[in-house]
């Protein structure tokens, strides 16, 4: 009878326990649920910069970010020029672009983590300092060992200006309107390899090939007065929304300036410190942070993907001036103007592209029934961003396929300069709209970290180019440029249906990954008995017993 009696008792107190567990979770969630309406009503604004002084910063982005692509085009025309005069094979010019592709992959990584934990103005001015200081070796040097050197440490200053300009984009703009926005940032990207060509094919014909690096001497140590000048820093880890005033030494000379006529430091009024808004900041500069993105399953297909697009891409940019000297034997000038359709399609993609990706997101807020509010940032928990920015990207990769083999073909055919040019005009066109979208994926599902993610974004792409860049001449000369084409699409469409299945199954894979995250972050402690509650709160769920 004891025992019975023993194991009655022992079972009412289980079932107390138990009814006491569930009360308890379903106490947290309500409370969890009320905060989180609370916190969507009182979101703070996303940025607290004006819209004038928003362009004002996206203009000095757009300009900071032609220093890389500039730099890496304006240097194709003169190849044979330098070649003959240092004395050695064009091979071995080849080389000097395969090395400036390897560290334009590698150096952002470091610049982009000192960006996320310490601001993007210091990370701005290392990079153009060392920028500077190595174009100004490259104009005074003549010598292959110091052209080669030389132009590792140019790479290494002017590759992080395109994860910086992203990165920026992403610390005063909301992902509803991030599309034209990146789109505007990435108008150096499409003009540097539709004005470098030109610019180093005219100043190597009538000046000489030491010229293109005092003319990028001048041009670097412009943008560096600019930003140092006007660029007031952005990094959410530094300044928030921009309403916390950053340390004395990351102002502009503008906001020093303003703080010393008694103004605001940005061009705002009665806007109030809001602490809140200032994103977690790393201890330390970890560069290795890039290596991680590779690891997750999404962040690495996308990047994968991404870097294998760009491949075959720069195949066809390094091969072109070759190409187009010994089909039609152009000058230096010459051939830099025919880069011109190529570029000039890229910048239209700037519009085009960036006005679908917004007008998609848009199309996805009416169908979810939520109302979009561009001052304040909309949640990848409610927005499935990977079918919002990849509906749009991958049918552009597909066509992309077909405008490389119509260029090589062409090519291979000796068709018309004419039809070689509308190849590469629409070419340019589609290839940068969805590298676009690319990087827009990239950086929105690493909001935290978005210079560390465009800088992952480039390293996989650098490095995989300059494998291209080594092996295009070789592949042409082996099997010629229309089965070269025939492979660079082959390869793309091979690997396209890794973007649907990040399509697909992308957003599950993220909140997997975020589930993990807070589990591992979660303390595990042991239970205590304690007294149960045999009553809860009964507006929400009446009593347990």
């Amino acid at each position: 009878m004891a025992e019975q009696k023993n194991h009655r008792i022992t079972t009412e107190v289980t079932q107390v326990e138990a009814s006491h567990k569930i009360a308890s979770e379903q106490l947290a969630d309500a409370v969890d649920v009320e905060a989180n309406d609370t916190k969507g009503q009182h979101e703070p604004l996303y940025s607290t910069f004006p819209k004038s002084q928003k362009i004002t910063i996206l203009i000095i982005g757009t300009l900071a970010g032609l220093i890389s692509p500039l730099t890496g085009s304006i240097y194709l025309p003169a190849m044979n020029s330098i070649a003959t005069e240092l004395g050695v094979e064009i091979s071995l010019i080849n080389m000097t672009i395969t090395t400036y592709q390897v560290f334009q992959g590698l150096a952002p990584s470091f610049i982009a983590s000192l960006a996320d934990s310490r601001g993007r103005r210091p990370a701005y001015l290392l990079a153009f300092i060392v920028y500077v200081v190595a174009n100004l070796g490259l104009a005074l040097q003549n010598s292959y060992t110091a052209l080669l050197i030389l132009r590792c440490l140019q790479s290494i200053g002017s590759s992080a200006t395109i994860a910086l300009g992203s990165a920026v984009v992403a610390d005063i703009v909301t992902r509803a309107e991030r599309g034209v926005w990146i789109g505007y940032a990435g108008l150096g990207t499409s003009l540097g390899p539709a004005l470098g060509p030109i610019i180093g094919g005219f100043l190597d014909e009538y000046f000489g090939w030491h010229s293109i690096f005092w003319f990028l001497l001048v041009l670097g140590g412009i943008l560096l007065v600019i930003i140092f000048a006007f660029m007031p820093e952005t990094g959410r880890t530094v300044v928030g929304n921009a309403s916390v005033k950053p340390l004395r030494w990351n102002l502009s000379l503008l906001q020093w300036l303003r703080l010393r006529n008694g103004r605001h430091f940005n061009a705002t009024e009665n806007i109030e410190e809001d602490r809140s808004t200032i994103g977690r900041p790393k201890r330390r500069v970890y560069p290795i942070s890039a290596l991680r993105i590779l690891l997750e399953l999404e962040g690495g297909i996308t990047l994968g993907f991404g870097a294998i697009f760009y491949a075959g891409y720069f195949m066809v940019m390094t091969t072109l001036s070759e190409q187009l000297s010994s089909r039609f034997g152009f000058s230096p000038a010459k051939i830099g103007f025919c880069y011109l359709p190529l570029g000039f399609g890229s910048l239209c993609s700037r519009w085009t592209a960036g006005r679908l990706f917004d007008w998609n997101f848009r199309r996805y807020a009416r169908l979810l029934g939520v109302p979009l509010d561009l001052s304040r940032q909309q949640q990848l928990e409610v927005f499935p961003i990977e079918r919002i920015r990849l509906e749009v990207c991958i049918p552009m990769i597909y066509i992309s396929c077909g405008t490389v083999l119509a260029y090589a073909w062409a090519m291979q055919l000796h068709a018309s300069l004419a039809r070689i040019e509308v190849a590469l005009f629409f070419l340019g066109l589609f290839f940068t709209g969805a590298q676009q979208g690319l990087n827009m994926l990239i950086v929105d599902t690493h909001a935290d970290t978005p210079a560390t993610a465009t800088a992952a974004n480039n390293l996989f792409r650098g490095l995989l180019s300059s494998g291209g860049a080594a092996v295009a001449p070789i592949l042409i000369g082996k099997i010629g440029i229309g089965l070269t084409g025939i492979l660079i699409s082959g390869m793309w469409i091979a690997f396209s249906p890794c973007l649907w299945a990040v399509l697909v199954y992308g957003k599950k894979w993220r909140d997997d990954m975020e589930n993990e995250r807070k589990e591992s972050l979660t303390p595990t402690t042991p239970t205590t008995p304690t007294t149960p509650l045999l009553v809860v709160n009964q507006r929400n769920f009446g009593t347990c017993m």
